[in-house]
């Protein structure tokens, strides 16, 4: 029988610091690779119970960790988005990225998302967060904090340490740059499609010479 989807009202349910210390964070991170797993398989209507079994791990234990089914995905996006994308997130945050050649550092940047973001898993967790958003809203925000947030600053920095680029509108400049050599994955993903590797990487050198271009001249 599956669990409710909303936050049960047992007593370990109930907000609380999670526990600590090294077996304490090992069973965390048997939880979170069994919840990815039951999540993509079976959908967010898949049991917490389930899940215990699968992770050798109480029904208890999950609640002591997470709280909720809700925070336990939530958690699952943030790992799967950290192990897709954390390379590119350090990489941005360097010394020294804002001395490099921007159109270097953009085209790094995006192939290192769409190597990340364009993996079978991370977008079939998208799907599942699409399709719950309207229930559980904070799913679409751990996403947006996790993904295309996080590269926001950096991004916005490296853009305006060109001297040669106009950006009136930064916010704007970042979702284009997002629609040009990102989005179109996401797009076809929702169809089940991939696009070829060729594709994707003509996709990358000229939406970052349409979007330097545009820029350049604005």
């Amino acid at each position: 029988m599956n669990d409710s989807t909303t936050t049960p009202t047992t007593p370990f349910a109930a907000k609380r610091t999670p526990p600590g210390g090294e077996r304490a964070a090992r069973k965390r991170a048997a939880i979170i690779g069994a919840a990815k797993e039951q999540f993509l398989r079976h959908g967010f209507g898949i049991g917490v119970d389930q899940i215990a079994a699968e992770a050798g791990v109480s029904k208890v234990t999950i609640y002591n960790h997470f709280g909720s089914k809700e925070d336990l995905f939530t958690e699952v996006v943030g790992d799967a988005l950290e192990q897709a994308l954390g390379d590119s997130a350090a990489a941005m945050s360097r010394p020294g990225t804002a001395d490099a050649d921007l159109r270097e550092v953009l085209t790094a940047l995006a192939r290192g998302w769409v190597k990340g973001i364009a993996q079978d898993e991370v977008l079939a967790l998208r799907a599942l967060i699409a399709a719950e958003s309207r229930r559980f809203p904070q799913l679409g925000r751990a996403w947006r904090a996790q993904g295309p947030d996080r590269f926001a600053e950096p991004l916005s920095q490296a853009l305006r340490s060109c001297a040669e680029l106009h950006v009136p509108d930064m916010e704007v400049a970042i979702l284009q740059f997002y629609a040009l050599v990102l989005y179109p994955h996401i797009v076809h993903s929702a169809y089940g499609e991939r696009l070829s590797p060729d594709l994707a990487e003509r996709l990358v050198e000229r939406g970052v010479d349409m979007f330097l271009g545009y820029y350049r001249n604005g």
